[in-house]
């Protein structure tokens, strides 16, 4: 069935939004109770893939719930784990009854063992740390038991201050043998001896434990219900979630293109927020020093002493690294390699700018060929014309063109997705005509999404660079053109992995009247992608034609990392014709495979990505000061290392475009992010790689006469 694509979703949507199943009426005084019935009777008509409330489902949302309040295992003992399993498979009856018992008893015991805690740490930081005993720490907590008693519990308090007050204590020791090295007078308060040191960090540590129950203890009940209400949602998908009001109000703003902060997008773990994103033209982006995989664990503000955000709800964690334009945050970050941090970043507003397409040629002797970098499919919604990712890319296309490009790389490398639309029209660019996508929704038969332009705007040779970060509508286009053999796909054994679709729907909408005023939203998975060749593009994500190594081959990043992810399927394929313009197509391949495995660039990133493998899988840490040092000393040598990576010259040369030239006379900072963008491609070896398949694919590109008009 193939259909007009804005006419179907804008019928889903009205479809979802409108909600067919309120033929159900929600009458509950309790406020939360009404939400929780809301939320489990959309999820079960309207999900995609809903699962079924019995045991099993209880177990999960049991474990899940007591994982997402104590992560690391230091307020509950065993004996109110033992008293919480009474409702360890009631939790679905529960569901059905909007029940919160097992919420309120949690509740409840949590807030009492905080209680315990502030006494416990209290107690523990009143003896100093003796860091010359050897002894460790293992920080995969989800493998630890609770502990038995009081006394376990408060050496297992013991151990984790101890530890978090170790990279402190290094800090000041490393401060004060660098002062007695330069033989410096200046008095800064700084520790002069082991045992300052050592008394300094663990009044470092008591304030930084301060000022996070002070910050704990103003939240509600309610705030405490939303993560209940969301380790259920989250039991469905991964990209399901229930917004309570004020969180529905900043995923509008997110959606409009502006975000204030940072720049980055964050992954809760165990041992603190794991940056999973970074968005360009923001701080993190310019600042250069944080990259995808770093975890932030402490959170300071201009100086001041930091909060220790480890087995702190991520909601929370972001509001402290949140912050008014201008203003200062100190993030302590364990690094990708290991290694501990300190950065401070200015936040600001990031600007929508950056999202945009933009466009280099690249001169390699007498050839010219063009690039491409889309950060995201971007759309405004409210006016399609108004700008849109498959508009601008025509338009660099067209441009490049003009300059003499001979072949093309689209680069799609950390794009986490966008507007479906926009990939369809973008695909029609470098195709005659034919299906792009299939997409199905629940209980439904496929639809269809072609290209029905029969013009190309580019029919010379193209290349697609992805990695792992390549997500949703990115991999759409990968797929597509891998398909019809349009393009040679280079980059990670696999992308994201992302083939869904969610839509959000405000609770309030589901009822005919209300006293408990606004209720929040949900966003809900509603409908699966699938590559015209039948298979989904669900957890496999697309897989490269040709595949090179990068810094994250080892780690789990992706779909496959998140939590309940929807499988991999596979439904009839399309009709569609492979592309006939280029012989040779696997010779292109094997010839790039040589290349690569004769690389030492390529050589050097694979055991960079082994290295860091193998130090993600180290997760028994010395408390021994120094077995530490040396461990760390050892690490960052191995680091300086890999750092040899980033000298690497590909003799390339990159050129903005004429257009842009001119608007460097009025625009320094855009000249500055040009500059800084062309030095990284300088230095790039996958887009190295590229323009080699390009020349390979110049060689065997059969098609005859003039490119075709650009497409409207």
């Amino acid at each position: 069935m193939k259909r007009n694509l804005a006419y179907v979703l804008l019928l889903m949507l009205a479809a979802v939004a409108s909600c067919s199943f309120t033929n159900k009426t929600f009458e509950n005084d309790d406020k939360d109770k009404l939400l929780l019935d809301l939320i489990t009777y959309v999820l079960e008509k309207g999900h995609y893939e809903p699962k079924a409330l019995n045991d099993d489902f209880s177990v999960h949302v049991f474990e899940d719930f007591i994982d997402v309040i104590d992560p690391t295992k230091r307020y509950f003992i065993a004996s109110d784990i033992a008293e919480f399993e009474k409702y360890k498979y009631q939790i679905d009856d529960e569901i059905k009854n909007t029940d919160i018992t097992f919420f309120n008893l949690v509740y409840e015991r949590l807030m009492e063992r905080m209680g315990d805690a502030k006494t416990i740490y209290k107690e523990v930081l009143e003896t100093p740390f003796d860091y010359t005993e050897n002894e460790s720490i293992s920080i995969k907590y989800d493998e630890e038991a609770f502990a038995g008693n009081r006394k376990e519990l408060k050496e297992r308090w013991r151990k984790q201050l101890k530890y978090a007050t170790l990279g402190t204590y290094d800090s000041k020791i490393s401060h004060m043998e660098k002062k007695e090295v330069e033989g410096s007078e200046d008095h800064d308060h700084a520790a002069h001896t082991p045992k300052q040191a050592e008394l300094e960090s663990r009044q470092s540590t008591e304030k930084t434990l301060d000022e996070f129950f002070d910050f704990v203890d103003d939240l509600e009940r309610k705030d405490w219900f939303v993560q209940y209400i969301n380790t259920i949602v989250d039991e469905f998908d991964p990209h399901t979630f229930y917004f309570a009001p004020e969180e529905k109000e900043k995923f509008d703003t997110s959606m409009s293109g502006k975000f204030e902060g940072i720049g980055a997008r964050l992954q809760k773990k165990s041992e603190g927020a794991k940056i999973v994103e970074i968005i360009s033209g923001g701080p993190v982006w310019r600042d250069q020093r944080l990259e995808v995989g770093d975890e932030i664990i402490k959170v300071g503000q201009n100086g001041e002493e930091p909060i220790n955000i480890v087995g702190m709800r991520l909601d929370d964690a972001i509001k402290l690294i949140k912050g008014a334009q201008g203003t200062i945050v100190d993030l302590t970050v364990r690094k990708v390699d290991g290694s501990l941090d300190v950065v401070s970043l200015t936040r600001d507003v990031v600007e929508l700018e950056e999202s945009y397409a933009k466009s280099a040629n690249i001169i390699k002797g007498e050839e010219k060929f063009g690039i491409i970098n889309l950060p995201k499919f971007y759309v405004d919604f409210n006016d399609y014309s108004e700008r849109n990712a498959a508009t601008d890319v025509a338009k660099e296309v067209e441009r490049l063109k003009e300059e003499g490009m001979e072949g093309l790389i689209l680069d799609l490398r950390d794009n986490g997705g966008g507007s479906l639309k926009t990939v369809v029209e973008m695909a029609g660019l470098f195709i005659k005509d034919g299906p792009v996508v299939q997409v199905q929704s629940k209980d439904k038969g496929k639809d269809v999404y072609d290209d029905k332009d029969e013009r190309i705007q580019w029919d010379g040779p193209l290349v697609i660079l992805v990695n792992e970060l390549s997500a949703s509508a990115s991999e759409i286009l990968a797929a597509a053109m891998q398909d019809y053999k349009r393009a040679i796909v280079i980059g990670s054994k696999q992308t994201f992995g992302k083939g869904t679709v969610q839509n959000v729907i405000p609770l309030n909408n589901m009822l005919r009247s209300n006293e408990h005023g606004d209720l929040g939203a949900i966003k809900i998975t509603t409908q699966k992608f699938y590559r015209i060749n039948g298979g989904s593009t669900q957890l496999e994500g697309v897989k490269s034609d040709i595949v090179v190594p990068d810094r994250y081959s080892y780690i789990d990043l992706g779909e496959r990392d998140q939590s309940n992810p929807l499988g991999w399927d596979k439904i009839t394929p399309a009709e569609y014709k492979a592309w006939d313009g280029y012989i040779n197509y696997e010779k292109t391949i094997a010839n790039s495979e040589k290349r690569m495995a004769a690389s030492a660039q390529i050589k050097l990133i694979e055991e960079n990505a082994k290295w860091l493998k193998g130090e993600q899988d180290e997760t028994e840490i010395s408390l021994n000061y120094n077995t530490y040092k040396e461990e760390k000393d050892k690490d960052k040598a191995q680091s300086d290392y890999f750092k040899k990576l980033t000298d690497y010259d590909s003799k390339l040369t990159f050129k903005s475009l004429g257009y842009e030239q001119q608007l460097f006379t009025k625009d320094s900072v855009l000249r500055e992010k040009r500059n800084r963008w062309h030095k990284n491609l300088a230095k790039d070896v996958y887009v190295e790689e590229a323009v080699n398949v390009l020349e390979d694919l110049k060689m065997s590109n059969i098609k005859q006469g003039k490119l075709a008009s650009v497409k409207n």
